[in-house]
């Protein structure tokens, strides 16, 4: 089984549709999929009726939080997507989106860069514009070379010159709220340090000890050092370990599938999780 259980559509800050997503899937081969947009769950229902026959689709979510004045990013597996305080939290961080991506446009704007509102919004299509979608628009203007040179601390990246606070839920309270709506958290891509600063390690044992279920160790953005480092302290904690490709359509390079998950975690996963189940595909034909 191939199982990528980290991407992203145009219901956040991708580039395919949530049916375009599915079916760029099958064709790459997957058996499993994750649909885990940022602090949504609006595609959902458009994927599962375009599920190809031979694809799962695990709903989900990347759940935007902050520890100690820092950013990360909690994935959140098969929960129930009406529980009311989850959904409650998702929505506060949704409505935040728009009002911190025009701030971000103003500082490039106050930093000399011929950015509009109109071309971010533009980008981001019928998503909320996010900082991919600034960051694709800076690539347009020749400012960067590609989406993840914009994420630097010239620019993008957390604490940079044109980055914006935004609400973020406390971790801890995600993980309450996850498993509360019967669902299954993993910490994404924790040593991402090209992205800014990380959680240390001390952070991530007091996550274990308060019901984390594992952490994201493949990822475009961890290197070999890194994914044994994570390795031994997911054994050292007893967390869970999964590869994902955090696919983003043209927004980044990786493909979907890059990076996978092994089955028997995939299980566990699905063993643990009470509020939804995986939904197997029949809504679409897969490509030959």
């Amino acid at each position: 089984m191939r199982i990528d259980l980290h991407t992203h559509s145009t219901a956040s800050d991708g580039t395919d549709s949530p049916t375009e997503l599915v079916r760029n899937a099958a064709a790459a081969g997957l058996d499993v999929v994750a649909l885990t947009d940022h602090d949504t769950v609006r595609g959902h229902a458009e994927a599962i009726a375009a599920l190809p026959e031979g694809l799962t689709l695990v709903t989900g979510a990347e759940l935007s939080c902050r520890i100690d004045g820092v950013s990360l990013h909690m994935l959140a597996y098969l929960f129930d997507p009406d529980e009311p305080d989850l959904a409650r939290e998702r929505e506060l961080v949704r409505d935040d989106r728009v009002p911190r991506a025009r701030t971000m446009v103003g500082k490039l704007q106050a930093l000399g860069v011929p950015i509009e509102w109109e071309q971010a919004a533009r980008i981001a299509g019928d998503g909320s514009v996010g900082r991919p979608h600034i960051a694709a628009a800076l690539v347009e203007l020749g400012v960067v070379g590609s989406v993840s040179d914009a994420f630097t601390p010239a620019w993008l990246a957390n604490g940079g010159r044109a980055y914006a606070e935004k609400h973020e839920l406390d971790p801890f309270d995600a993980i309450r709220l996850v498993k509360a709506a019967g669902g299954v958290t993993v910490f994404a891509h924790p040593l991402a340090v090209k992205r800014g600063e990380v959680v240390p390690e001390s952070s991530i044992a007091r996550l274990a000890a308060a019901g984390l279920d594992g952490i994201e160790v493949d990822h475009m953005d961890h290197d070999e050092t890194t994914r044994a480092r994570l390795r031994g302290l997911a054994l050292e904690l007893g967390l869970l370990t999964t590869g994902s490709s955090d696919y983003h359509g043209s927004h980044k390079t990786v493909g979907l599938g890059e990076y996978t998950t092994d089955p028997e975690i995939y299980g566990e996963i699905t063993r643990r999780a009470t509020g939804a189940f995986p939904v197997p595909g029949a809504g679409g034909a897969r490509p030959a």
